[in-house]
């Protein structure tokens, strides 16, 4: 572990304080690990062609014509970075469905466009988080 120090104005130390407490970390260095893994991760999967996993929410209406299917349509089109998939029914006509996806940068971001896209989709959400090195 290395030793570092930096400077901060005080209303970004008041901002970094604020966040220690929300999210009750024990220290600001734990935090500030975090915040930096988080935008290394984002950084990583900025090329198109990028090995990551992708999380993509979205909530739909299931009663909408023929949506479900055209969704599952979309998923089965690029099966190959469909590790798994969580629906949930959050009330009569409304779903909420979860793909865990792996794979290039690019395409991730093209299924979940095709999703999103779709009539009937309310919400929909990709995080990105860089391919985990292995030990070999």
């Amino acid at each position: 572990m290395q030793r570092i120090t930096i400077s901060l104005d005080d209303e970004t130390a008041r901002a970094l304080d604020g966040y220690v407490r929300q999210l009750d970390y024990d220290s600001r260095s734990e935090a500030i690990r975090d915040l930096v893994r988080e935008a290394v991760s984002r950084q990583a999967v900025a090329g198109p062609r990028q090995s990551c996993i992708g999380v993509l929410s979205y909530v739909f209406d299931h009663e909408r014509r023929d949506l479900a299917r055209r969704i599952t349509h979309t998923h089965h089109g690029q099966h190959a970075l469909n590790l798994s998939t969580l629906h949930l029914h959050l009330d009569a006509s409304v779903c909420l469905e979860v793909a865990v996806l792996r794979g290039r940068t690019a395409d991730l971001r093209e299924v979940a466009h095709r999703v999103s896209a779709e009539r009937g989709v309310r919400f929909g959400d990709l995080r990105l988080i860089a391919e985990p090195l292995v030990d070999a």
